[in-house]
């Protein structure tokens, strides 16, 4: 947690305050103006804030209570908020609430002559205050505060900037690509993620929705609170309602102790909803309510929470079609639908293979311990030529394993699995090829001709070390011997059937 300044000083803050910086403010040797927010109700309290904060250098705007401060930041951009917690109205509290609902990421000290330890702690933590102070408040202290959370915001804003920048250059988040599809796909993010609008992402299998949706709340204002992703189709239709909304203790058979749900968990943060499609029609009627009403009831609760949550969905689907289907609600369609974003299949962006496969093989490198540089121009052509029905997911997959077959240097053909670079030549047999490494298989070889021939290519591969052959095939070392002996056993029932010894038959 932030360290926790408290000011203890007791008598009149009311005084004189020269100025200490001048009208403008210096942040790592970059001058700004600042804007500070005031908010206090106490009208001597409120004018001697702002003499002070305006002796700081600090353009200063104030506010009566949490509702003239919201009505107040929609006209001025504010660096930073010095609030008081008791007030009329809407009190500090509540407008730190609405602030978080909003996204609003503004830093706010708050204000309070009836402050603790355990108060202070509370509203650092719970409801996200930068700081908390006791009146009568010390020059010297709100000085040093103010300084960080203009800094704090100043950082977040350049982090924000950065990240925009980049996807101009094709990377946003963890996404990679240059490609005019793509681009397009860059551009609805960092239209829709300053927003609290949800968002509906559609797509192939593979395409990358579940990268989308993080993308979007790195990009939020909401990137500091939780992100929480359920996959839909995963969950047993009993227990769907349990994951998402929650349950208390002894709603059902085994709900031994209370449990939050899913929109909780996501309070102050983002909830993505995949494969949205795929839950039950019963369990979307209440997710509807649900998200027209802000508010949850945990199973067997009688009580509503209220919650914060920003709902994106996604589904590989066509939602049109299972609306006429049956298998998703209109009405809830056109809730989660407020804008969508269409993730284009790898076929349609196959420009942007070449930086994904750099962008794969660097992550991969350190997960591996490989060397891997680049791939070969044989292999970024077969890439090219490929359909991918399994897109970018498809892709990582074949990167893998090439980065484990290469280990360093160069992916050439040989490295591939079988399903991205076969070679097949009709008019030969199975046999090895000029390449060590490299498998030729005629047209109708039966399929266990094939899994031996293979596996000895692997082993010859790796000098017959079976425990990373056993790696590169994807199966333990106990199948693999299993399938090595059993290609022992139908080579001696083959030898006694013509007659010959097993040892006269080759390998």
């Amino acid at each position: 947690m932030q360290q926790l300044y408290l000011a203890r000083k007791r008598g009149s803050t009311r005084r004189k305050f020269p100025n200490l910086f001048g009208l403008e403010y210096t942040i790592r040797g970059m001058q700004m103006s600042v804007h500070v927010l005031v908010v206090e109700d106490d009208p001597g309290e409120r004018s001697d804030l702002v003499e002070m904060v305006s002796a700081f250098g600090y353009q200063v705007a104030t506010a009566l209570d949490g509702r003239e401060a919201l009505e107040k930041l929609a006209s001025f951009p504010a660096n930073a908020i010095l609030t008081d917690l008791m007030m009329p109205g809407m009190d500090g509290v509540e407008l730190l609430k609405e602030l978080a609902a909003l996204g609003d990421r503004t830093p706010t000290i708050v204000l309070t002559a009836f402050g603790s330890i355990e108060r202070a702690i509370s509203i650092v933590h719970d409801l996200k205050a930068f700081w908390f102070l006791e009146k009568p408040v010390q020059p010297g202290v709100m000085r040093a505060l103010l300084e960080r959370a203009i800094q704090q915001n100043s950082l977040a804003e350049e982090t924000t900037r950065l990240a925009r920048q980049l996807s101009y250059q094709g990377v946003l988040a963890d996404i990679v690509g240059d490609s005019p599809p793509i681009q397009e796909v860059f551009s609805l993010i960092r239209q829709v993620a300053p927003t609290t609008a949800s968002v509906l992402i559609t797509g192939e299998s593979g395409t990358g929705k579940e990268r989308v949706a993080r993308a979007i709340h790195r990009l939020s204002p909401r990137s500091s609170g939780p992100y929480v992703a359920v996959n839909c189709a995963a969950l047993p239709e009993s227990l769907v309602e349990s994951e998402l909304f929650g349950h208390e203790k002894g709603a059902f058979t085994g709900a031994v102790a209370r449990s939050a749900g899913c929109f909780e968990q996501a309070h102050n943060g983002t909830l993505l909803l995949d494969e949205i499609g795929e839950m039950p029609i019963g369990t979307q009627a209440k997710l509807l309510r649900v998200l027209e009403e802000s508010k949850v009831r945990r199973l067997g609760g009688i009580s509503d929470i209220p919650i914060s949550v920003r709902v994106l969905a996604a589904t590989n689907r066509s939602p049109e079609k299972a609306i006429q289907d049956k298998r998703l609600r209109e009405d809830l369609y056109y809730r989660l639908n407020v804008f969508h974003i269409s993730l284009p299949p790898l076929r349609e962006r196959k420009q942007d293979i070449l930086p994904i496969s750099a962008a794969l093989i660097a992550e991969l490198n350190q997960k591996h311990d490989c060397r891997v540089t680049h791939l070969s121009p044989e292999v970024l052509a077969r890439f090219n030529g490929g359909s991918w029905p399994g897109n970018v997911r498809e892709l990582r997959n074949a990167i893998e394993r090439a980065v484990i077959m290469a280990g360093r240097g160069e992916i050439q053909l040989h490295h591939l699995p079988g399903g991205v670079a076969p070679d097949i030549t009709p008019s030969r047999p199975l046999s090895g090829s000029q390449n060590a490494d490299v498998l030729t298989i005629r047209a109708g070889a039966p399929i266990s001709e094939v899994e031996e021939a293979y596996i000895k290519l692997v082993l010859r591969h790796t000098s017959n070390n079976k425990r990373r052959a056993a790696k590169l095939l994807g199966i333990c070392l106990r199948t693999l011997h299993g399938k090595l002996r059993s290609f022992e056993g139908g080579k001696a029932k083959s030898a006694a059937a013509a007659g010959t010894p097993a040892a006269a038959i080759g390998d």
